[in-house]
């Protein structure tokens, strides 16, 4: 990470296919390691770091045919692997006119490397996704709301988890950039939020250091790494939306980030609100899902049809919350016995001892539960569960 003395113990993974007795020698090896490491004087490490880790960026010679210039970025691990946009002088300059802040100005300091995100910097990584300059002030809020410690972005840029940043706009600013919050909103098509989500994860890769196979150990990973960004379909939300749940003004702009695992499609045509609930409960409730180990915050993006459907009976988006608490909880005697474990370790404060019978809670809360509203026509509705112990964040945009 750009400090040539930093002591590291590297520690073997993984653990799951070795024999206790395997795992008790390599636990004696890391001890001695680590000891040895403590006991070593200390270099001095000021000054040491990299080039690119100072407030300006650096300016390199490249060559001018597009794809020598896109291997040049794959060879130095800068690319996510889909052509970029030459971040040249005159285009990053140009992306810079897109705020007021000065270029030098750092906003974040973005795990796990901790490397400072500049205005600079964050521009680059904007122009190499084809981001427009008045994209700009969005990603700025959002390196900020990743950065937000409940955020656990060191968890979620290293985890085996195929973890990856969802980026949630509402406010005015939807309108303004067109971003697409209605029919096919995760899909193709849309260029703000296409180019918008790539941006988010180059700045992550960039910026964070969350390079597949080194910082980033994702077993799988997941096509949301590329980019994943969408709107709340605020319109045909019967709701307040998601930003003024969240206790920002209902004419403000904002950016929410949320660590999820992937996307998992719930198709129901059920016509009554207690039906609904029962399926999406149900749906919600599965025994490998990190969500029951840790207490997470999963989400649900809700149709506007089944929104509308459950609005119609009465229920407020805390009732929805409520209902969902006590549909989704699972039976402790359905988990992995290694499972079962972690959860009464992780969560016995809240739980107490545990069960094989407990019926154990997807939250610590029913607040807890995260519900937007988006998508187009349709009786389908999206299940989202999240990376461990990550917590949503939401930041107003600012010019």
């Amino acid at each position: 990470m750009g400090y040539a003395d930093l002591p590291i113990a590297v520690i073997p993974h993984p653990f799951g296919i070795r024999t206790r007795d395997e795992v008790r020698a390599l636990a004696a090896e890391c001890v001695d390691n680590i000891a040895n490491l403590l006991c070593q004087p200390r270099k001095s490490t000021a000054g040491t770091a990299r080039a690119p880790d100072s407030t300006r960026a650096e300016l390199i010679e490249a060559p001018d045919d597009l794809m020598e210039l896109n291997q040049l970025f794959i060879n130095n691990r800068w690319s996510d692997g889909l052509p970029i946009i030459p971040p040249t002088t005159e285009r990053v300059e140009a992306m810079l006119r897109g705020t007021t802040l000065a270029r030098d100005t750092v906003v974040a300091s973005i795990a796990p490397a901790f490397r400072p995100a500049t205005v600079e910097r964050i521009a680059i990584n904007a122009v190499m996704a084809g981001c427009h300059a008045d994209y700009l002030p969005l990603l700025i809020a959002a390196a900020k709301a990743v950065a937000v410690p409940s955020f656990n972005l060191s968890g979620l840029q290293a985890t085996t988890n195929p973890a990856a940043v969802w980026l949630i706009v509402n406010g005015p600013m939807v309108q303004k950039l067109g971003i697409n919050g209605a029919g096919n909103c995760l899909g193709p098509g849309n260029w703000a939020n296409a180019t918008l989500g790539r941006a988010l994860r180059l700045i992550l890769q960039n910026i964070g250091g969350g390079l597949p196979g080194e910082l980033d150990k994702a077993t799988h990973g997941q096509p949301g790494k590329y980019q994943f960004c969408c709107a709340e379909n605020e319109a045909a939300n019967p709701w307040e939306p998601l930003h003024v749940e969240r206790g920002f003004a209902r004419d403000a702009s904002t950016v929410t980030v949320a660590g999820v695992l992937g996307t998992w499609n719930m198709n129901t045509h059920a016509k009554d609100a207690a039906d609904l609930l029962r399926v999406i409960g149900d749906t919600m409730a599965f025994p490998c899902s990190s969500d029951y180990v840790h207490g997470g915050s999963p989400w649900l993006m809700l149709s506007p049809e089944h929104a509308h459907l459950l609005k119609r009976e009465g229920l407020s988006k805390l009732d929805v919350k409520r209902r969902l608490w006590e549909t989704s909880k699972l039976s402790a005697q359905r988990l992995a016995a290694k499972d079962f474990g972690r959860v009464q370790s992780g969560r016995r404060d809240e739980l107490g001892e545990l069960k094989p019978d407990t019926m154990l809670p997807i939250t610590v809360t029913p607040e807890d539960i995260n519900i937007l509203v988006a998508g187009g026509d349709g009786t389908h509705s999206v299940y989202l569960p999240v990376s461990g112990n990550s917590h949503a964040a939401t930041v107003e945009i600012t010019p």
